[in-house]
């Protein structure tokens, strides 16, 4: 279980759990003991009961789900990264979480809408990229903001969102850039399914090396000392739950 513990924690999907669940309305539920009964309930004691009866169902469907499926932590095969990425997508479905994807669309649309001018909200979403631990491999940040540079320059003032007819100039000078880096709205799918991918092998990564270093310690003690390590692959978190 202590093992089960340690893959949730290193899922992000997991670790935004309670913000999801404070973006939410929180489910009332009944307090069994009988101290509780006796004395008065507060909205916010049953708001906050619910919040936490909401996040322990959220952890016993993952670790339900962890239980019966196999991970090896093997981050260099892309075979055993793709296991783990469709086990965390089970996981995300089953406890009603967001993907990494869905978690970048829910922090653009909350963070940005207040933002008056096409160069702060570009700025912000280059803050949140960076926030969440993403690369502009593509250069599409920079093209971005060198199509804003152009609109501004042709409607010699600071594009404001509201401004539709310049933002529709950014919008064609997006598109030609994007035409460029040759990214399709069409291939949008694909590219989510390569950032989950890319967030399955680092956690991958960090559970393999977490394995190894328990392991190191544990050979370090005197009744293990003539063990032999086994092979982190062969590893099967199913034994420990």
């Amino acid at each position: 279980m202590a093992y089960a513990s340690r893959v949730l924690s290193r899922s992000k999907q997991l670790q935004g759990s309670l913000g999801v669940l404070q973006q939410r309305n929180a489910i009332p539920v009944r307090a069994f003991a009988k101290e509780a009964a006796r004395r008065p309930t507060f909205k916010g004691d049953e708001m906050l009961k619910g919040v936490f009866t909401e996040i322990k169902n959220k952890f016993q469907a993952a670790v339900d789900i962890l239980r019966k499926e196999k991970i090896t932590l093997a981050p260099e095969d892309p075979a055993a990264v793709k296991q783990y990425a469709n086990v965390m997508k089970t996981i995300r479905q089953k406890a009603d979480m967001f993907s990494e994807s869905q978690r970048i669309k829910y922090d653009i649309e909350n963070e940005t809408k207040e933002i008056p001018d096409a160069r702060a909200y570009l700025l912000k979403l280059k803050d949140i990229r960076t926030r969440r631990g993403l690369t502009d491999e593509l250069g599409a940040e920079a093209m971005m903001f060198e199509a804003l540079e152009k609109v501004e320059k042709d409607i010699k003032k600071p594009l404001l969102r509201s401004d539709k007819k310049g933002m529709d100039l950014l919008v064609a000078e997006f598109e030609k850039g994007n035409k460029k880096l040759g990214i399709r709205k069409e291939d949008l799918p694909k590219y989510e399914e390569n950032l989950e991918l890319s967030i399955a092998k680092a956690q991958l990564d960090e559970l393999k090396s977490d394995a190894l270093e328990a392991m190191e310690s544990q050979k370090k003690k005197e009744e293990f000392k003539d063990e032999e390590m086994p092979d982190v692959k062969s590893l099967d978190i199913r034994n420990f739950m």
